[in-house]
């Protein structure tokens, strides 16, 4: 059961539990503070992290040809398993570490097209722009804000009792398998709100602009993995008769490269906002929403991931998913540096600070998920109200 945050609550929910700064005076401390955490570290940005994503952009390289070399080797075991691997290592870092945080603007300072938010393009079926829109505006704008954000179930998942329960949820264990296997695909289409145009809530001709242009990067991706690589496979091996087995043996390392990929950011991804600590938010919570509230909704609404610096490599440094929707222009890698002190202004404003470890964040994620495939469900959105800090009493 989510407790209220100084907050007003559905009638459903049976207990309020006060969260957070308590006036308006301390509200306004702790945006503040979370400023000067933020400015502090802005001021230093500079040539290391280029240094930093730039390294991070050739160890994506390397592996991914590394990678693809290893494929063309054919079936023999080893090099079979150790390029499938590899690509699929390469697919991770290009989509958690250099894209994911490249396309949030968090390079722009460098002024390199290579890596500024507007023009770099990664290794996904989702067009840039899609994703732009899809995530760094409506989910980081809307965190957790049921009917707003659209990350949350991805239109198919129920996963608190703030949404309906249908036909559908039982069987969601299963579509969660799906969506993770097949991750970059759903991804794709987010944008598009498919499951609106199925229920007849928006019509096809609204999003067959989005499709088109879905569809154009999705078969660059399927042309290049699944045509081109093998073809390459092919020649490569037609001196030694062995065309036909090489060009599958590097058709599979594909498939299983990009299913590694897909597992992987599904996990991380969840882990990040579904665990069983988070809170969901009902609209009337973000209107007249100051910063410091805004602040307050994105420390709930996440989750982190405890860690050393490989979790936090093969994460993206969503690892520190609170850090990151509080800062998300911020490099990814100086998260590890501002965790202690967003850390520490949690526990002096008697803020929850959601860390686990990822085997214990992804079993709550797997619990929320399966109890939320039967109706009913103990977590209701909240209304955050510092009642000192509403618009027309400040």
């Amino acid at each position: 059961m989510s407790p209220s945050v100084n907050a007003t609550l559905s009638p459903t929910v049976d207990r309020a539990v006060h969260i957070g700064p308590k006036s308006a005076a301390e509200m306004l401390a702790f945006e503040r503070e979370l400023d000067a955490i933020r400015d502090d570290t802005r001021r230093t940005i500079g040539e290391r992290d280029a240094r930093y994503i730039r390294r991070i952009q050739r160890l994506v390289r390397a592996t991914e040809a590394l990678g693809r070399a290893l494929l063309l080797f054919g079936w023999f075991p080893p090099t079979w398993l150790l390029g499938a691997a590899l690509l699929g290592l390469s697919k991770i870092i290009d989509n958690m570490e250099l894209g994911h945080n490249v396309m949030h603007g968090q390079f722009n300072f460098m002024n390199d097209p290579q890596f500024h938010g507007d023009t770099f393009d990664w290794d996904n079926t989702c067009p840039k722009e899609e994703w732009r829109h899809s995530h760094n505006f409506v989910h980081h704008t809307y965190t957790n804000v049921i009917g707003k954000d659209r990350d949350f179930g991805y239109g198919l998942l129920r996963l608190s009792s703030d949404l309906r329960w249908s036909w559908l949820h039982p069987f969601q264990l299963l579509l969660t398998l799906l969506l993770a296997s097949f991750f970059q695909w759903f991804v794709a289409i987010h944008d598009m709100q498919m499951d609106k145009v199925v229920i007849g809530r928006k019509k096809w001709s609204e999003v067959r602009p989005q499709w088109l242009l879905v569809r154009a990067k999705m078969w660059r991706i399927v042309k290049r993995d699944y045509v081109v690589w093998p073809l390459v496979g092919a020649v490569v091996a037609a001196p030694f008769g062995q065309s036909q087995d090489v060009a599958l043996a590097v058709l599979a390392g594909n498939v299983v490269g990009n299913f590694i990929r897909n597992i992987w950011a599904w996990a991380i991804i969840f882990c990040g906002h579904f665990t069983e600590h988070i809170y969901t938010f009902s609209r009337a919570s973000i209107e007249g929403e100051t910063k410091g509230q805004w602040y307050l909704r994105q420390i709930l609404g996440s989750s982190n991931i405890s860690g050393g610096s490989v979790m936090h490599l093969m994460s993206g440094n969503l690892s520190h998913q609170v850090e990151h929707h509080l800062f998300p222009d911020i490099p990814g890698n100086r998260y590890v540096e501002m965790a202690p002190r967003v850390r520490a202004v949690c526990a002096k404003y008697n803020v929850p600070y959601n860390t686990g470890s990822f085997a214990l964040q992804l079993w709550t994620v797997v619990k929320r998920i399966a109890r939320y495939s039967l109706p009913g469900g103990g977590q209701k959105a909240v209304h955050i109200e510092v009642p000192s800090v509403l618009p027309e009493q400040v």
